[in-house]
C-alpha cells in the first residue's frame, strides 16, 4: 500500500527540513539553514538545518535513544526483527517515489536510483536473519561440572554519518543491523540529499517501533562533532572520502567509541587480451561512469595489458556514445555530479593531468546540456599517458574520467597496485583461470572482481576496504555489521556436585 505520507517532493519545496526525535518530527535548535539543491536543474528543493545550534539536537536525539534503549535492549530478538519484515514491504510499496527523490537530489539516473534501493531492501532481509546471526555459542563440560558460553548484547546508543552519493542504500548497510541486535539509532544524512532519508523514516513512522529506537538529525560538520564527542554514543559509522574517514575514525576513538568509516578508492581494472573485449569493454564503462563516477567502486585507471590498441578504441567508442542528462529521463544512461564545486574540482583535476603530460582523448569539460545548462554537467571524459609517478594517477577524482595505463604484465599490474594507497576493489577481466586465481590473492584490496566491473558485495556479505579505503576492524553488512553492534559476554559456571553428578 502506498503510504500518504510520502507527500510529492514539489510540495516540500523550500520547507525547512525538521529532526525526527523520539517517534515526533521536531524543529532543530539551529535557525542557519543551507539549500538542498536539484544537481541537474539547480531547483532549490528544501532547506536543512546547519550550524553550531544542531549540537543541541544531537543531545535531544541522544537523550531520546538512550531512553529507548533501557527497555529495547531487553526486547527478545525475533520480536525485535518484525518491524523490518514491515518496513521491507513498505519500501517495495513505495520503491519509485523513494527512487525518483534519489534522482531528483542525488542526479543518478532512475534505473541507478531503483537499484540503490533494491540494495537497501535486500540489506533489511539479511538483518531479519539476526537471531541466528547473533546466537549463543556454548561449550559443556570444559572441566567437571563447569560449562562455558559466549552471548552477544548490545552495544547502547549508535550514530550514522551517511554520504551524499547512497542515501537510499548505505544508512541500510547499518540501520537494520543495530537495531535488530538490541541497539538504538541516531543518523544524520547528507545535507546535500537529505530528503530520500526524510521518506524512509516517514515510513519508519509505521512499523511499530518504541518511541526513540530510530531517530534522525540533520547538520553538517557541527552535528558530525557533536555524535563524535557524545559519551553516551557507543559506536559510529561513517562513509565518505578518506580524508573525512581517518578525522572520524580518530576523533570517534579518542572518546572511546567503535568505528567503522569508510573511506574513498582509486580502482584499478585490468584488461588482458584474453578477455572477452566487448563484455568487458560494456562492463568497464558501466563502472567508470555509472553515478557518474561518483561512488567508491568506480573504476578510474583502466590497465590494459599488452594491447594493439583495439581495447582503448572500443573504450573510446562506448564513452562517446553514452548519454548525459537529467535523470528522471529513462533514455540518459548518466546524470550530473552533485554540485557545481564537484564539477570544478573534477575539471580542475582534470587540467592537473593534462599539466602531467596527459592526452585527453576523450573531452567531457563544459557540455552543454539543452534545456540544462545550468547543471553540475561533466561528460564521460578518457586521459591517456599519465606518469606512473604523477599526482593524478594516486588521487581520487569522484567523477567520470577514466585513465588509460598501458602495462607489458600481470605482475606489472599487481606491482602498480599494491603501490597505491588505497584498497577498496580491484578487478581482472581475462579468460584465464591461472590469472584470475593469481589476481584474486595477490591484490591488495577488499572487495576483488573477476570480469566485473563494480565489486560490490550483497548484503550477505561484508563491504571489505583496506589500506587508506576503510578505518576500523570490522565493516558494513552482514556477520561484520552484526559483530560491530554487539559486544561479547563470556560466562563461565559451575554447578553443585551433587547436580553435576546426576547428569
Amino acid at each position: 500500500m502506498l503510504c500518504p505520507a510520502l507527500n510529492d517532493l514539489k510540495k516540500i519545496k523550500m520547507e525547512v527540513l525538521n529532526n525526527y526525535i523520539n517517534s515526533n518530527w521536531v524543529k532543530s535548535r539551529e535557525e542557519n539553514t543551507t539549500d538542498v539543491i536539484n544537481p541537474a536543474t539547480q531547483e532549490v528543493l528544501a532547506k536543512v538545518p546547519r550550524g553550531k545550534g544542531t549540537a543541541a539536537d544531537v543531545d535531544q536525539a541522544v537523550a531520546a535513544a538512550a531512553e529507548a534503549f533501557k527497555s529495547w535492549a531487553h526486547v527478545p530478538v525475533m520480536k525485535r526483527v518484525q518491524p523490518l519484515y514491515k518496513l521491507k514491504q513498505l519500501l517495495e510499496d513505495n520503491a519509485e517515489d523513494i527512487a525518483r527523490t534519489i534522482t531528483e537530489e542525488c542526479g543518478k539516473t532512475l534505473g541507478e536510483s531503483r537499484g540503490e534501493l533494491q540494495r537497501a531492501i535486500e540489506n533489511i532481509e539479511v538483518a531479519c536473519g539476526t537471531p541466528m546471526l547473533i546466537q549463543s555459542e556454548f561449550s559443556e563440560n570444559i572441566s567437571s561440572g563447569i560449562d562455558e558460553f559466549m552471548i552477544r548484547q548490545p552495544l547502547g546508543v549508535c550514530g550514522c554519518v551517511s554520504p551524499f552519493n547512497f542515501p537510499g542504500m548505505i544508512p541500510f548497510w547499518f540501520l537494520p543491523y543495530a537495531i535488530a541486535c538490541g541497539n538504538t539509532f541516531i543518523l544524520k544524512p547528507s545535507e546535500k540529499v537529505p530528503l530520500t532519508m526524510m521518506k524512509v523514516f516517514r515510513l519508519l513512522e509505521q512499523v511499530d517501533l518504541p518511541a526513540g529506537v530510530v531517530n534522525l538529525v540533520h547538520g553538517g560538520k557541527e552535528t558530525v562533532d557533536a555524535l563524535l564527542d557524545h559519551p553516551q554514543i557507543k559506536a559510529i559509522s561513517f562513509v565518505g572520502s578518506s580524508n573525512i574517514a581517518r578525522y572520524v575514525y580518530s576523533r570517534g576513538a579518542a572518546s572511546g567509541k567503535r568505528v567503522q568509516a569508510q573511506g574513498g578508492a582509486k580502482n584499478p581494472l585490468v584488461i588482458l587480451p584474453d578477455a572477452d573485449i566487448e563484455m568487458s569493454v560494456k562492463i568497464i564503462a558501466d563502472s567508470a561512469y555509472g553515478c557518474a563516477g561518483q561512488r567508491c567502486l568506480a573504476a578510474s585507471n583502466i590497465i590494459t595489458v599488452a594491447d594493439d590498441g583495439n581495447i582503448k578504441d572500443a573504450l573510446y567508442e562506448s564513452a562517446k556514445k553514452r548519454t548525459t542528462g537529467f535523470g528522471l529521463d529513462e533514455s540518459i544512461e548518466m546524470g550530473p555530479v552533485i554540485t557545481k564545486e564537484s564539477r570544478e574540482r573534477v575539471e580542475d583535476l582534470i587540467n592537473k593531468g593534462v599539466s602531467e603530460g596527459a592526452k585527453v582523448l576523450l573531452d567531457g569539460r563544459k557540455p552543454a546540456i539543452s534545456g540544462f545548462e545550468k547543471g553540475n554537467f561533466i561528460r564521460p571524459t578518457i586521459l591517456e599517458g599519465l606518469p606512473l609517478d604523477g599526482e593524478l594517477v594516486r588521487t581520487e577524482i569522484f567523477g567520470p574520467v577514466m585513465s588509460l595505463i598501458q602495462l607489458k604484465t600481470v605482475d606489472e599490474a599487481l606491482e602498480f597496485i599494491n603501490s597505491g594507497k588505497y584498497g577498496n576493489m580491484a578487478c581482472l577481466f581475462t579468460s584465464s583461470g591461472a590469472n584470475a586465481r593469481k589476481f584474486r590473492n595477490l591484490a591488495n584490496a577488499g572487495n576483488i572482481g573477476i570480469n566485473i566491473g563494480v565489486a560490490a558485495p550483497m548484503a550477505q556479505f561484508p563491504f571489505s576496504g583496506w589500506k587508506e579505503s576503510f578505518f576500523g576492524d570490522l565493516h558494513g553488512q552482514s556477520r561484520h555489521a552484526i559483530e560491530f553492534f554487539t559486544q561479547t559476554k563470556v560466562v563461565i559456571e559451575r554447578w553443585p556436585k551433587e547436580w553435576s553428578r546426576k547428569f
